[in-house]
């Protein structure tokens, strides 16, 4: 490409050209990014399709501008722009000293790589620019490659890394234009915080998807058209393209429950070694995640049944159409990514009598919270039920706390010398 075009593009995507940002800020990720930097490592932004990682780093390079970083010493580059042609590293060569020449960079600068996947070699470059100190590297990609932990071996463990997920419900009150501060904030916006959350539930949390008002379940059909052929099927070269999707739809419609590739096998008449293949897929394209059961046995770990859980719940729904009677189990899958997304390392509780308890979240050695999801408690049976699992775990692993997350319910009773909380699930999201 001649560099006057090479130009014309950068101008469209960089602050010292004609990009202009009116999105909404999304302070946590912009924080750790700005921890990440100083590192001097190559930052690594990755997630799942349309989670808002270009957004982001296009945020992050107008901080550091804001704090006086100059303009011109940033350079974004957005390799989906179609206008690129013949993504290799001459292109690459190209851009970079179109920028440093025409721009007269001096001193330090950032060097954005938006969608790098799209370049064969890309960690090349990179690691050229981090160890020549020519600049600091931040990378973005959404493809299963970069999902993966393939690029460590790229990058010679010479990065550090962030994982961007749809908005969690704090963020997504943001977006909607209430912002939570404080506890009178909770109690001043309760009512319009509950109303939220039921379309939070439905529609998920894409940022995109939570800003429009039309057109929702079109654009949600298209995230999970792009993110199963675009960063599964096209990434590991999949033959059986209807029974890819068919099995991702089936994952998705259960949701919140336990499952074996055998019983996914038998469902839909596919060999264990596809059905196999084909979750390790969606897992590392971040569609779906396959929870553990608790054991200190990695044997029982490994042949026990595990919870099934996706990334987001508008595109569970997108596919399923049963909100309404799966809104336990929705709920479930909301309290999953909540604390999936704040790092913390969860498994589900079951005895040999069945009892089962959703969340087991370990630290180091030691389970340290055990976490219910019930919906509706209000039925006695499904009370005692929910109850006796809890406290079976709790008497098991040695815990004297307890929380069951409901729909309304809130309150505190002591079993057994065992504390059991009950807080509504809207309370909850704002709180953590």
């Amino acid at each position: 490409m001649e560099r006057d075009e090479v130009l014309r593009i950068l101008l469209d995507w960089n602050y010292w050209g004609d990009y202009k940002d009116e999105s909404i800020e999304r302070r946590g990720y912009i924080n750790e990014l700005n921890r990440l930097l100083k590192t001097g490592e190559i930052a690594v932004i990755k997630g799942v399709r349309r989670a808002g990682k270009s957004t982001l780093m296009l945020q992050f390079v107008k901080k550091l501008v804001e704090e006086g970083l100059k303009e011109e010493n940033t350079l974004v580059v957005n390799f989906e722009d179609p206008r690129f042609k013949n993504l290799d590293l001459e292109l690459l060569d190209t851009i970079y000293e179109t920028y440093m020449e025409e721009l007269q960079v001096d001193g330090e600068h950032l060097v954005v790589l938006d969608e790098v996947q799209e370049i064969e070699g890309w960690e090349k470059f990179s690691r050229y620019l981090q160890e020549a100190k020519r600049g600091n590297v931040l990378i973005t990609g959404s493809s299963s490659k970069l999902l993966s932990e393939e690029y460590s071996t790229l990058l010679a463990g010479r990065h550090v890394d962030i994982e961007v997920f749809p908005l969690s419900f704090r963020e997504f009150l943001d977006f909607k234009g209430v912002s939570i501060e404080s506890r009178v904030d909770i109690i001043k916006h309760r009512h319009k915080i509950r109303n939220l959350l039921r379309e939070y539930m439905e529609f998920g949390g894409f940022p995109k998807v939570t800003l429009i008002e039309e057109g929702k379940g079109d654009l949600l059909a298209n995230y999970f058209r792009d993110i199963v052929i675009r960063d599964v099927q096209v990434r590991f070269r999949v033959r059986e393209t209807a029974k890819l999707e068919e099995l991702a739809k089936y994952y998705l419609t259960n949701i919140s429950t336990l499952q074996s590739f055998n019983r996914a096998r038998q469902a839909l008449n596919l060999s264990l070694d596809t059905v196999e293949r084909f979750s390790r897929y969606f897992s590392i394209a971040r569609l779906l995640f396959f929870v553990p059961k608790f054991s200190f046995s990695l044997k029982q770990q490994i042949l026990n049944p595990r919870k099934v859980y996706c990334i987001d719940s508008g595109l569970r729904n997108i596919v399923s159409f049963k909100f309404a009677e799966d809104i336990g189990r929705i709920a479930e899958n909301v309290v999953f990514l909540e604390l999936f997304r704040s790092g913390k390392e969860v498994y589900y509780w079951r005895d040999r009598a069945g009892r089962e308890v959703d969340f087991a979240v370990k630290e180091k050695l030691k389970v340290r919270e055990l976490v219910q999801v019930c919906w509706r408690i209000e039925e006695e049976k499904t009370r005692k039920r929910e109850i006796a699992a809890l406290v079976k775990a709790m008497d098991e692993l040695k815990l004297k706390e307890g929380l069951i997350i409901t729909e309304n319910t809130e309150g505190r009773e002591n079993i057994n010398g065992k504390w059991i909380t009950y807080k509504p699930l809207w309370k909850w999201l704002v709180e953590v």
